[in-house]
């Protein structure tokens, strides 16, 4: 059974992942086209072709999401996608020239190895190339290959953490699936049961130490065993959670928008703190029209909500240790 994004009809997923230099992106592809919606959140987004997804302007359907690495110059990647969608003939005709939507974001994966290599063009044509319906290969892969977690203590007491997906089927039979690469600042919690499983790794013991505690100065963690001043290790831009909420329903711009809108509830019941002024969290929404009717959009939404939770906790669960940074499947605790 495919549980990740490709569980949902006319979408394409492949990833270029380089573990040797700890970056990679990820290439999402809607051959037919799909309705497309985004939200940005946080205070540090790196965003290309976003503008073009809102209500009120022209251009109707994407081609491509492209998620990469990199920080801004990961956004290079984009043009990669173009030019496979171009050779394949996929696009919007404008007079003569085929001209291929492909919207991106980026996260800020420079300097878990290094901070000279980065995606760009030939490696978003790969990906591009490696696209087909399988199911979604998760973890420490593409867009997520240099992600970390827990990073308000600097990377050395940061947590691995990867791209990972979710997807469910509605009783009204529409699909809705996501697939998020998360490198956040903050921690990740079991949204079920309310358990950290991925934070700050603490010195003098096993486990983990609350961010939000020590930021806030509450709970148990408040006093927890840190290293110089609370969050001055881990740079003012150096986080990101970007992400794919998808759905074979039928959906107009507006709510295609409000789709992405509310699947940012879902980053936030699995990473916290959500949306810091350290992180540029940005979700996309892809409808492709190839599914049953909506039917009732609070049952979608409730839906998105559900699946974007599920692929953050994917993303960390599935991933493997890289640059000196474990996963927590390779913690005693973990």
């Amino acid at each position: 059974m495919n549980a990740t994004l490709t569980a949902v009809a006319g979408l394409e997923v492949g990833h270029y992942t380089d573990r040797e230099n700890a970056t990679g992106c990820t290439a999402i592809i809607c051959r037919q086209g799909a309705v497309g919606g985004v939200d940005v959140r946080g205070g540090s987004p790196g965003t290309r072709e976003t503008e073009l997804l809102r209500p009120l302007h022209r251009v109707d359907r994407v081609h491509a999401v492209v998620l990469s690495g990199g920080s801004a110059f990961g956004l290079d990647a984009a043009s990669g996608v173009m030019a496979y969608l171009e050779e394949a003939g996929i696009g919007l005709r404008v007079g003569p020239a085929i001209v291929p939507i492909v919207a991106s974001a980026i996260l800020f994966d420079l300097g878990l190895i290094t901070a000279s290599v980065r995606p760009g063009p030939a490696q978003g044509y790969a990906a591009a190339v490696a696209a087909g319906p399988a199911p979604v290969v998760e973890g420490s892969v593409g867009a997520g290959t240099g992600a970390t977690v827990g990073k308000v203590l600097g990377l050395e007491r940061s947590i691995k953490a990867g791209i990972g997906g979710a997807a469910l089927t509605l009783p009204g039979g529409a699909t809705v699936a996501a697939l998020v690469a998360v490198n956040a600042v903050g921690d990740v919690v079991d949204y079920r049961s309310g358990r950290l499983i991925a934070g700050p790794r603490r010195d003098s013991a096993p486990g983990f130490i609350s961010t939000v505690e020590l930021l806030t100065g509450t709970g148990a963690d408040a006093d927890a065993d840190t290293t110089g001043d609370t969050g001055q290790s881990s740079p003012p831009l150096s986080n990101t959670t970007i992400g794919v909420v998808a759905t074979d329903a039928r959906l107009n711009r507006e709510e295609a928008n409000l789709l992405a809108r509310v699947s940012h509830d879902g980053l936030a019941l699995a990473i916290r703190p959500c949306h810091t002024i350290r992180d540029g969290d940005t979700m996309f929404a892809l409808a492709t029209g190839q599914g049953a009717e909506p039917g009732d959009f609070t049952a979608l939404g409730a839906g998105a909500v559900e699946v974007t939770a599920q692929a953050v906790l994917r993303a960390v669960t599935a991933a493997t240790g890289l640059g000196g940074v474990p996963a927590i499947s390779e913690l005693a605790n973990g």
